[in-house]
């Protein structure tokens, strides 16, 4: 039987490395959050933390980190979509996980009904109205309101473990 690497936190050393190991267990969907800056550009990156918070309200949360390129545009959007992305958006992913200055060129878009960029080739897509944000730690979570989404269940999702990628195929 392997043991389990045990780490007790203090405020004065957290192993970093480590606990971002121990988080990246736990598999996941993979999803990009869009919206549109103050110049009304494109902004997005692939989001780890993304999560539906309530059905009634429909409302969404997903988490940006304060030194990525686009939280300026998520620290003062009205707006933003989220697209649950397929099997077949590896690319999507590490295109908006870099940083790139044009991550929106080689990726099909439209506009949602709150303007929000949308990603028709998606598992699934949120739009959504800004509803709160709240500040926590290195880190804005941002709450949206669903305003319209749509999905193709004849697609996969793209999943995420342990760093790589990963197939959540039908139970079979």
């Amino acid at each position: 039987m392997q043991r389990q690497k045990i780490q007790q936190l203090n405020a004065a050393a957290v192993d970093i490395t480590e606990l971002r190991r121990a988080l990246g267990s736990f598999a996941t969907g993979v999803a990009v959050a869009t919206t549109l800056d103050s110049m009304g550009i494109p902004k997005g990156f692939t989001a780890n933390s993304f999560t539906s918070v309530s059905l009634n309200p429909p409302l969404v949360l997903v988490c940006v980190g304060k030194t990525a390129s686009c939280y300026p545009a998520f620290a003062s959007t009205t707006h933003f979509g989220i697209n649950i992305l397929s099997e077949a958006q590896q690319h999507v992913s590490r295109t908006f996980a870099s940083k790139s200055a044009d991550k929106f060129a080689d990726t099909p878009w439209m506009s949602g009904i709150t303007g929000s960029p949308i990603f028709p080739d998606s598992t699934a897509w949120l739009d959504c109205e800004l509803h709160d944000r709240v500040e926590a730690g290195d880190h804005l979570v941002v709450i949206g309101r669903v305003r319209s989404f749509g999905h193709s269940p004849a697609k996969q999702p793209l999943g995420y473990h342990r760093g790589n990628y990963i197939a959540f195929g039908p139970e079979g």
